[in-house]
Order: C-alpha cells, then structure tokens, then sequence
C-alpha cells in the first residue's frame, strides 16, 4: 500500500525545508503532498524541491487538507502538521495496522515535550479522546483513501473539522491508535501560557460535546486560544 502524506501549512517559511527533510528521513518512500492555504511569507516557494506535490487552496485547514487528498496516489492518507516529530518507523507502524482489513484508519499518541502542565495535557488528550470518540490533527490521523470519501473528506466548519472528520471515520468503521507517540511543538502553548491553552481546549471540547454550534466554538476559540500578536489561524 502507499502512503501519501498531506501537509496543511500556512506562513512556515522558518521550518517548512527542516520539516520536509525531517519527514524524508522518518517517513521514506512515502508521497509527501504539501497543501498551501495562501501562505504570505513564501512558504510555497520554499516547499517545492522537499515534497512530492504542492497544491494551494484558500486559507482553511478543511479545505487545504481535502485537496492534498485529491491530489494524492497513495491508498492510505496521513494528515500531519508541520509543527511535531514523527516517530521512527511510523510507515511501518502505520501498515502493520492497516494490515487488518476491518480497520478503516488510526492516529498516533502525542507528547508535548517540557512542563509537567504539558503531561496532564497528553493524558487528557488521549484518554478523554477515547471515551469521547475525538482527535485533534496533531494526533497524525490516517486512513484508508475509499474511507476518506465515503466519508465525505473533512467538513468545511468554522471549528474543529479535524474532531468532525474523526467522528465520520469512527462510525465508518474500525479506528486504532498507535502507542507511539508524535511530538508536538509547544509553541502556541508558550504564546499564550500552558495553564491557559491547557483550560480551554477541555472547555471548549466539553461544550461541544453538549452540542455548542461550532460557529460559537470558533468565536471562543479566538478569544481564548489566541495570542494578541498571532494573526487569525485558520480552524484547528
């Protein structure tokens, strides 16, 4: 089976070549796909040469991700951000799980490397995840490319497509976790202060699974989860 990778990025010139290499060196032979999203610092001049395909979209993480999925070949679709580590031998991993046809697609464990703030972060992520059926996109979701349409791809929403995406796959079928673990950079948790970010990524997981509409959920998610200084992200 091949396995393509799909980048969203936007506005990371400063580690777009780094992550490449890095995904050359931890991922080989695998198609790597970055999906542009209107990056205004040169981004998508700095990608071509390090990934297989560059595709560019409107500034949206749903849409960036679905057109990497279209351009891609590969029979097994890897969302990554180009902010974390993978773990070593992670395509093997991936195929070794996928060997069992009931399985429609899986995600990895993360760490946050650092304060012990970042450890009740990990924790809760995976074991709340669990028992409320969500994954974010730093957990490295992957599946299978007919699950991916079957499922209609990832919805366009103001907020959390990712968990919505996870969700469809979770009731399609067979969903598995690895116990390896994706590092995830803590930079936006240093913007705007670990306890912080920490709170309210649970707050706003809790009213969503109370059925908050998203459009809601996205105004909070500005308000608290961003810093004064970033521009406006595109839904995480």
């Amino acid at each position: 089976m091949q396995i393509s990778i799909i980048v969203p990025v936007s506005n990371e010139a400063p580690l777009i070549r780094r992550f490449l290499a890095h995904l050359r060196e931890r991922a080989p032979g695998a198609e790597i796909i970055v999906a542009d999203g209107g990056s205004t610092d040169g981004t998508a001049d700095l990608a071509p040469g390090f990934c297989d395909r560059l595709v560019e979209s409107q500034r949206d993480r749903a849409r960036q991700m679905n057109a990497g999925a279209n351009a891609a070949r590969g029979d097994i679709l890897w969302f990554v951000h180009a902010d974390v580590e993978l773990p070593s031998q992670s395509l093997d991993e991936i195929m070794r799980i996928m060997e069992d046809s009931n399985v429609v697609g899986g995600y990895f464990r993360i760490r946050l490397p650092g304060a012990l703030i970042y450890r009740l972060t990990d924790n809760l992520a995976h074991y709340a995840g669990m028992l409320l059926r969500m994954r974010c996109g730093d957990h490295g979701i992957f599946c299978r490319r007919t699950a991916f349409v079957d499922v209609g791809g990832f919805p366009t929403v103001p907020l959390m497509e990712d968990v919505e995406f996870f969700r469809r796959l979770h009731r399609y079928g067979r969903v598995v976790h690895s116990k390896k673990r994706i590092v995830v950079s803590p930079r936006r948790y240093e913007a705007i202060g670990a306890a912080r970010l920490t709170f309210a990524y649970g707050f706003i997981a809790t009213l969503y699974i109370f059925g908050v509409p998203l459009s809601v959920l996205a105004r909070m998610h500005q308000y608290m989860c961003c810093a004064a200084h970033e521009p406006e992200p595109s839904p995480a």
